[in-house]
């Protein structure tokens, strides 16, 4: 069995709902850091932040966790990343985050990172990633710990901040020079959990769940019947993470004419304009189905 931790804040949310999608709920008890899923591969959850979680992981005290990319880098933590889940806080959405150095908007002459002066002041949650960055460019800067909203430290010569669309910035007057590192929520292993055999199956089992429902989101599967004389003008216009799945249906031919089931995965955001689409092109009984998981 797998003791796991689980982000704690932003992250929260999205990661209580991913897991009850992948069936395997985390159900909070009494004590809201010590949950529980009932799952004979998962002995123990905890609820932390993100920040503590490589860390913990790469110590041994969890077999895995779920955290982002930012903060492995941040911690410098030596641990296996065993998935990249794509999520984000707002929704499920896709896509990376980003940690971005940004100065007041008003500042003029600096358009990039290269223009920061030496000895300029920055303010950040991510003093190792900032200091790595301007030693690479051969600036040395006065770093300040951020303990939170440091989009509000307007007394700094510049922030390093992670953002989604950048737009908290902008409202706070906060101009991006540049991309010090993209981010994404990550799956982790401790190294010693991924040697040993049986661990390392039941994390690849929780792999395999986690990520089928990230694939799955934003996907329909679309079935219909289409007769013979119709079936390749539906099936060039239908989108498939392979191929349609075709097979004629049973005893079509005493109608006279031959029919087949179609059923193609498509993606949510083309099905408004693709049903009737098949439909003027002779496809029938048309169905679609939400998916929950799509494992490869």
């Amino acid at each position: 069995m797998i003791t796991i931790a689980i982000p704690k804040g932003s992250l929260e949310a999205q990661t209580l709902l991913l897991f009850k999608q992948a069936d395997l709920e985390i159900k909070k008890a009494d004590r809201e850091y010590n949950p529980r899923i009932e799952d004979p591969r998962i002995e123990r959850v905890k609820i932390l932040r993100p920040q503590e979680i490589p860390e913990y992981v790469e110590k041994g005290y969890f077999d895995a966790g779920i955290t982002g990319k930012d903060w492995i880098e941040e911690r410098g933590a030596d641990v296996v990343e065993v998935a990249d889940l794509s999520y984000s806080k707002t929704a499920e959405k896709e896509g990376s985050v980003k940690i971005v150095l940004a100065v007041q908007a008003d500042r003029a002459g600096i358009k990039a990172a290269k223009d920061i002066k030496p000895q300029s002041k920055i303010s950040t949650e991510y003093p190792r990633l900032t200091k790595s960055f301007f030693d690479r460019l051969g600036i040395p800067v006065q770093i300040f710990f951020s303990y939170g909203a440091t989009e509000a430290k307007d007394m700094m010569d510049g922030i390093v901040e992670l953002t989604e669309t950048g737009e908290t910035l902008r409202k706070n007057n906060w101009r991006i020079i540049d991309t010090i590192l993209e981010s994404s929520t990550k799956l982790i292993a401790n190294k010693d959990s991924w040697r040993d055999a049986e661990k390392r199956r039941e994390i690849e089992e929780i792999r395999t769940l986690l990520s089928g429902v990230i694939e799955a989101r934003g996907k329909v599967l679309l079935s219909m019947n289409v007769a013979e004389d119709k079936l390749k003008e539906v099936v060039s216009v239908l989108p498939a993470m392979k191929r349609p799945t075709i097979s004629q249906l049973y005893d079509s031919d005493n109608n006279q004419r031959r029919y087949y089931a179609v059923e193609t995965v498509v993606s949510k955001r083309e099905v408004n304009i693709l049903i009737p689409k098949l439909k003027s092109m002779g496809a029938e009984d048309i169905i679609e189905i939400d998916i929950t998981k799509i494992v490869r």
